[in-house]
This record gives structure tokens, sequence and C-alpha cells, in this order.
């Protein structure tokens, strides 16, 4: 077999072939799986890598991320391309890697290109080998795996999708190649004519190599001759290259539609043009059918799609719906294309404009009872989301039914036509009664998408139980998950029998409480399988381990604050394997007599290298208006960094971070803060109503002293007290960062001691008990102690605390 990566015809090959990175800092995009930090990135600078998929259309880099691997492992690489070879091919690469381990101890790597091309058995052939380790397989593939893949193979193999390239990747990969005088056209001066070269970035489609072959043909062939193999080279070293908009659009001349009739996109597309109708967007759904038609989709097949929507969601709210649709079938069978696409178009804008009911899922209500009574259901008639658990495609949608008037605001269009009007109803017959609905809709559905909420209607309509369950049990996450890694029993034991460690240091009702704040942080920053966290106080080991978890193929860090509390995390993580123990270290101290300390955030969070940074977890890190301000100073700081890497960003007298320190956060980071508002403390005259009834004299008393303890939590001389969530918020926004947060008021059971309660109400050494004391007498405060002491022997009370998480971003 020739080798996939020979370069012996280097100069002779293609440009996008010539420009392939052979490093990590070389590769453009897909910052996600081989971005600072991530696990695959780690993997291969450890060369110690473990079966992977590459899954994403083409030009999106899988080929050329296993050309990097190549590049950087000591093991043994083979390469085979699935449409080329068979079952003869995988023994030779089996034998060859046999005799790689048994005479070297060398592992082999086999990259296997357009791997779903392989039929099952031919599959089957590499399982053993791959399940025993002689061989670590590479493969690439267009097709999802969990459809066209052998599942044996994928439950063995960590998964990661590629997506197309930004429109910012594309540019970054042309002026590369402008610019490279080894592989590239920088020993000429390239220009383009205004716009010539953002036309070729845009018609790409987010594939590279079509860029460059564009780019190839546009360069080559704009001068009279070209041979830069010639003595000397034509054209001449240093000479104008010229390219003018219309030599650029010649280059790549119309823009390719991305869709596969057998495919992920044939089901995507499909999928968003049946949402478009049921959610009453006919401008999305001109769109997606659009979308269809330009590649070729069988007409029978959408005709088929909207007959099942007429029932499915349009139904008996409007009984003409089905009607017009077979109609409009039988009209386009008649007169066939180009014509037909008026029916099409017809049928699709009838349902898309549509009153909705979904009153026929009563008969599935009733299936779902029988399936209920019946063990033996097949197989066929279960949940068809067979790829939930990887990448949770179709989590965050919401279903229009669920909402008042059947209807809910929310995006249907891509992000970059969000806004784009393709239908205006007229003003007759039955478009005139649906007109101003439609534009009102339009209107609701625009404004949430800007202000980035929903609706503020709740759900009211009854969904079945039946859709619920075919649709609803996803994971929670809107944003897609782009890698997947199959469960590791060894792993999970070692983050559950930490998990538990921590656990055993608190009362039971403690660590429910703290479990319940972490699952609002966690729910808060929507943590994806390759997100890189930064978790700020990591002794506790409340986020450290779960977000291992939930990130296997990203990087958790985590800062201690304690020498004990980082030596205990070690001991814990010590029997993981190396890529996937967090990473720890110690916050450096700081002579700052502020409870945060913003110097010290600036260097702890750099201890961890180049590592960027997508999530940053605090808890309770504010006693003060101070300390919200150095946070924020803080925060901004990073953000600037991330929006100007090459900004000074020395702070002080302290010249330790300057214009060379690599920024902190990735573009579309979050910082997570969950935080307890002292001013909302529990009242201890609360706690003592709620126990049993007093005679009026002690009523009156208790009464009394809940306004001595409302005035003492909200006295504004009081540095603890005098600020809450809208004030950190208020400070937050003066820094230009966007914040939302959500209240929560916690109960926690507890039992309070008789020193807790001699403390609290010691009027010397408490100013809580002067207060008390003040208001409502120094003796009836020594009464309402004691009462307290009497209660405390055989009482768990119920202690409430308002907890605050918030979620900041650079706005």
């Amino acid at each position: 077999m020739p080798d996939l990566f020979d370069e012996s015809q280097f100069s002779h090959e293609p440009l996008a072939a010539r420009m392939r990175p052979r490093t990590l800092d070389e590769y453009i995009g897909q910052d996600h799986i081989v971005g600072k930090g991530r696990l695959l990135r780690r993997a291969i600078a450890a060369d110690q890598l473990t079966s992977v998929i590459f899954y994403g259309p083409p030009g999106t880099g899988k080929t050329t991320l296993a050309r990097v691997i190549a590049n950087h492992t000591q093991s043994n690489f083979i390469t085979l391309n699935a449409v080329l070879t068979g079952v003869a091919d995988i023994r030779k690469s089996i034998s060859e890697a046999e005799t790689q381990k048994n005479m070297y101890s060398r592992k082999t790597i086999l990259f296997v290109d357009e791997v779903h091309r392989w039929n099952k058995s031919q599959q089957d052939a590499l399982l053993p080998w791959v399940e025993n380790g002689t061989i670590i397989l590479i493969g690439a593939t267009t097709e999802n795996p969990f459809f066209e893949v052998n599942k044996a193979l994928v439950s063995r193999s960590r998964v990661f999708q590629l997506k197309p390239l930004t429109k910012d990747d594309l540019m970054h990969a042309a002026h590369q190649a402008l610019d490279d005088t080894e592989r590239g056209y920088g020993h000429w001066k390239v220009q383009f004519e205004e716009g010539a070269l953002e036309h070729l970035v845009e018609t790409a489609n987010g594939d590279a190599r079509s860029l460059l072959n564009a780019l190839e043909l546009a360069v080559e062939t704009t001068p009279e001759k070209w041979n830069p193999s010639a003595t000397p080279p034509v054209p001449s070293y240093g000479s104008t290259i010229y390219i003018s908009r219309e030599t650029a659009e010649e280059s790549i001349q119309k823009k390719v539609v991305l869709y596969d009739r057998d495919g992920d996109y044939h089901y995507d597309i499909i999928s968003a043009f049946i949402k478009s109708l049921r959610g009453r967007d006919p401008d999305a759904a001109c769109y997606w059918l659009a979308r269809m038609v330009k590649a070729g989709e069988d007409p029978d097949f959408i005709f088929r799609r909207m007959l099942i929507s007429a029932c499915e969601d349009t139904g008996l709210a409007d009984p003409h719906a089905i009607e017009v649709v077979e109609s409009c079938a039988a009209a386009f069978d008649r007169v066939g294309m180009p014509e037909g696409r008026y029916f099409l178009a017809h049928a699709a804008l009838y349902l898309a404009t549509a009153p909705k009911s979904n009153s026929s899922m009563a008969f599935f209500d009733a299936l779902h009872s029988v399936e209920q009574e019946d063990a033996d259901v097949p197989n066929h008639l279960k949940d068809s989301s067979r790829d939930a658990e990887g990448f949770g495609h179709g989590a965050g949608y919401m279903y229009p039914h669920a909402y008042r008037d059947h209807w809910v605001a929310q995006q249907y269009l891509p992000d970059a036509l969000v806004g784009k009007v393709f239908y205006n109803p007229s003003d007759q017959g039955y478009e005139n009664k649906i007109k101003s609905e439609v534009l009102s809709r339009r209107e609701l559905q625009i404004s949430a998408i800007l202000e980035n909420q929903g609706i503020s209607g709740a759900k009211v309509n009854p969904v079945s139980q039946w859709w619920m369950d075919e649709h609803f049990n996803l994971p929670a996450q809107k944003e897609e998950n782009l890698t997947f890694s199959p469960a590791d029993g060894t792993k999970n034991a070692v983050l559950d029998r930490a998990d538990r460690s921590w656990k055993a240091r608190l009362d039971s009702n403690r660590a429910q409480t703290l479990l319940q704040i972490r699952n609002d942080m966690e729910e808060t920053a929507g943590i994806l399988r390759h997100h890189r966290s930064l978790i700020w106080n990591a002794d506790d080991a409340l986020l450290l381990f779960d977000i291992t978890r939930k990130a296997p193929e990203g990087l958790t860090c985590g800062l201690c604050r304690t020498k004990n509390g980082f030596d205990t995390l070690i001991q814990y993580s010590k029997t993981l394997a190396e890529l996937d123990k967090p990473q720890l270290a110690l916050i450096e101290p700081d002579n700052s007599t502020l409870f945060f300390s913003k110097n010290s955030f600036l260097k702890s969070s750099r201890s961890f290298g180049d590592i960027v940074f997508d999530r940053i977890f605090f808890r309770d890190i504010i006693s003060s208006v101070e300390d919200i301000q150095n946070f924020a100073e803080a925060i901004d700081k990073t953000f600037s960094e991330t929006e100007n890497p090459n900004r000074d960003i020395a702070f002080g007298q302290d010249d330790t971070l300057n214009k060379d320190t690599p920024a902190l956060l990735s573009k579309n980071a979050q910082i997570i803060l969950s935080q307890r508002i002292p001013c909302a403390g529990q009242h201890i005259s609360e706690l003592l109503l709620e126990q049993k009834k007093y005679d009026e004299q002690t009523v009156q008393i208790l009464n009394k002293m809940e306004k001595a303890e409302s005035d003492f939590f909200s006295n504004p001389a009081n540095p603890l007290f005098n600020w809450n969530e809208e004030t950190a918020a208020k400070v937050f926004a003066k820094h230009s960062l966007a914040c939302s947060y959500k209240s929560t008021v916690i109960t926690e059971k507890r039992r309070i001691s008789e020193n807790e309660i001699n403390r609290w109400f010691n009027t010397t050494e408490s100013s809580y008990g002067a207060a008390v004391a003040h208001e409502i007498g120094a003796q009836n405060a020594a009464k309402v102690a004691e009462l307290l002491k009497a209660a405390a022997k055989d009482t768990l009370f119920s202690w409430k605390t308002r907890n605050v998480i918030f979620k900041i971003t650079k706005a």
C-alpha cells in the first residue's frame, strides 16, 4: 500500500496537500478537540494515544490530524484507505503490528481513512487486535460512527466530532498559504481586489481543501505562465499577482450545498424543516425546503414527511391541511420539475402558517399503555435517538405544543440568517386572516432571540407521555457534545470513591446542601465533555471530581488554598491514569487583607502553563463590596487578554505578567460564581417562632427581636451586610461584564450547640448580641438565649440561607 502521507512528490502536490499542518501548532480550527489543555492534545503530546474516531464533513482536518499524530508519535504508524483495502491488508497490518510489539515492544497506530466503507466482517477482523492492545486505531469517517461503524469498535474508542471551519479559520489558512515561502506563495506578492479573498472564504463552506484548491487555481492561472521550478522561476520571485473578484468567482464557481441523502445532513435538515413547520416559521420552512431541493432530495420523501406533519402537528385544528398537501403531491406528480417546486412551496407554507393541534397523539397514549403491559415490545418501537448519549443531538429544543397557544419563541433559522424574511403574507383571503398573527410571532421570535431568552409563558398544555418518552430523555446541554468516550469502569470507581470520601467528612444534610449547590453551578455552566475547567479553592473536592467525570475529553484543574487540601486531593487521584487526573496547584499567597485577592488570582491561575479555560468556578469568595470590586477587575482583565492577547497586562508594581503571557480564557468562556448572601442570613427569632406556641409576652419579645435582626442584617454601615446579588451585578456591569444570576433559598438541617448560642448572645464580643440586647433589653435577650438552648437539646433546626449562582461573561 502506498503511504497516504508520502511526501516524495511534495513540490508537485496540490496546494492543499503541501499546506497540510505538520504540528499541532500549525493545525487550524477544531479548538474543542486540540485546543490547549484538551485531552487529545495532551495525549498526542505525551504519545499516550488510545483508539479514536474522527467524524466530520470533508475538508475539516480528519486526515490532517492523523498526519500530525504520525509526526508526533514514536509508535509504528500504518495507514490504510478503506476504499482501496480489504481483509488481506488488515491481516498484513496486524502481522506487522505483532512483530513490532513482540520484537521491539513498540506500539502500532493504524490509521484507517473512510473507515465506514469497510463492511462488518472487515471491521470485525480488526476488533480483537484493538481490544488486546496490539493496534491503536485512528478511524476517519464522514458518516456518523454511531450508525455506520461497528458498535464494538465505537465502544472501545473515543469519538471526536470535527465541525466545518469558521470564516476566521479559513482566512487564517488562506494567509498561511500566501505567506509561506517553503510550501505556499510567500515568494510572490499576491494581491486581491476588495472582496475577492472574502468571496473564496465565504463560498468554501467551511472546507479548507475547497478554499486552498480555489486559491491555487486563482494564483497559478492569473500569470501568463506558471512554472516555479524553472530557473529563473516563472513568474519571477517578488512579482505581483493580482487576483480580481471575477477571477475569484471563476476559481470557486458556486457554493456547494452540504447535504448527503444517506447521511446525517439528510436527517438533520429534514428535522429542521419539520420543526420549522411545527413552530409556524414560514421563513425557516422555505429555507430548509430550498436546501433540500437544491441538494436533489427526493420530492416524494418531502411530501411524505409533510403529510405526516399535517396530521401530527396541524391535525384537527385545520382538517384541510392534509387535503392541501395531498393535492400538492398529486399535482407535483402530474407536472414534475422544475414547476413542481411551486407545489412543494405551497404545501410547506400552508403547513407553516396553519393553526396547530396534537390531539392525534391520543392514539400513541393508548399505544403507550399497551407497551407498559407487554414486556415483549420489539426494539424497533423503542427510542430511536441512537446517538443521544454520545452527541446529545436535539437537546434544548422547546416543543411548541407544551406552551401556551401551542407556540414558543425560539430560533429555527441558522445563526447567520436570524431575522431573514422569506415569506410575507398578502392581504387576500386566508392569508389576510393569518397575516397579523404571522408578523406578531415573527417580532416576538426575533425579540426573544436577541434577548437570549425564551417566551415568558410556562408550559400549560398537556404533552403526551409517548412524546415525552421519545424526545425528552436527552442530556440537558443545549450545545452539541462534540466528543465521546466509552465508559471507563476503573476511572469511575476511583472518582466515586473520591466523591464518597469528602461526603463522609460531613453530616448527611450538609453533604446534601453542598450537592444542591454543585448541581446548580454545573447546570448553569452547561458543562460539555470537551470543556477545560478551573476550580478556585478546590480543597473540599465538591466540584473537582464530578467535573472531571463530566468532561473526560477536556481538562479539570484545581487551585487549593492549603497544602493539606492539595495533598488530600493528590491522594484521591493517584490511582487515575495520567491523562485522566485533574491537575492541581497551590494558590500563591498574597499580602492583601481582602477576602479575594486580584493579584493572587491573576498569578495562581497561570499555574497550569498555557492552558486556556472554558469555565472557571468560584464559591463563596465575597465578604464585602471591595471584594466584589477586586473580583470584577480580575475577571475583566482576563477577558481583556482573550480579546487582545498582545495587550500588556502587567498590574501594580509586579511585572510577572506581560504582553507575552497567554490568555487564560477561551473565546466563549464563562465564570460561574456561587455565593451565599450574608444579609439574607437566618433570623433566630424566626427559628424559635417555628418551634411552638409561646405566651403572648414571649411572642411580643420575639417580634421585637425580629425587627432588631432585620435592622442588623440591613445595616448600610456594616460592610458584611451592605451588599447583595443586585449590588454585585451592578459592579460587574460597570466593568463591561454581562451577568445573569439565580437566587435559591437553601434549607440545611442543623443542630445548634450551647457554645454557639453563648457566642451569639455575648453583648461585648458579638455585634449581633449587642444589637439584639439594645433593641429588646439585656434581660429579654438572656431569656431568648435560654429558650434557644432548651429547644436545641432535641431539635434539628431548618436553617435557611440565600445562595446565588452568577454566570458572568464578557458583555
